[in-house]
């Protein structure tokens, strides 16, 4: 399967998944169960909400424990925030900032999520392996967060 059909597959689940439902965080918790049992060589899959305008905290995830609270600004998910673009990092021990919540991540990928114009929160992915992201999987979960985002109320 090629990788955009895949993505594709993976938006309309999570339309199947989220669709009437308007609890945010039952939503958030099942898209991180789908993702983290869909996509290879990660090793975590999950969200961090805005908690105010300086700090994002932990949300629903599959994966090790994490870290609770991330600064604006700081690590990958930090600075997807304040950006308020994706970052895809190939290599997180060479991101200026790193936050490391678990050694064994030598990838990312952190797409900020939006609610009313601003970031609500962030999906953040994982992987042990370098350069485990490209522009396809990037292409494939701003879709997926697209989605989420029309679910928002």
């Amino acid at each position: 399967m090629q990788k955009q059909d895949f993505y594709q597959s993976l938006v309309k689940q999570t339309e199947s998944l989220i669709t009437g439902e308007s609890n945010v965080i039952a939503n958030m918790a099942n898209i991180s169960a789908l993702l983290f049992t869909s996509l290879e060589d990660i090793n975590w899959a999950g969200f961090y909400l805005m908690d105010s305008p300086e700090e994002l905290v932990l949300g629903p995830f599959q994966g090790n424990p994490a870290c609770i609270r991330i600064p604006v600004g700081k690590g990958v998910c930090g600075t997807a925030a304040q950006t308020q673009q994706t970052q895809l990092v190939e290599d997180v021990h060479a991101f200026a900032g790193h936050i490391a919540c678990d050694a064994a991540s030598n990838s990312e990928v952190v797409v900020p999520i939006f609610k009313d114009g601003k970031v609500f929160a962030v999906l953040d992915i994982d992987s042990p392996s370098i350069a485990r992201f490209d522009a396809d999987d990037q292409a494939g979960l701003e879709a997926l967060v697209k989605c989420f985002e029309a679910n928002l109320k």
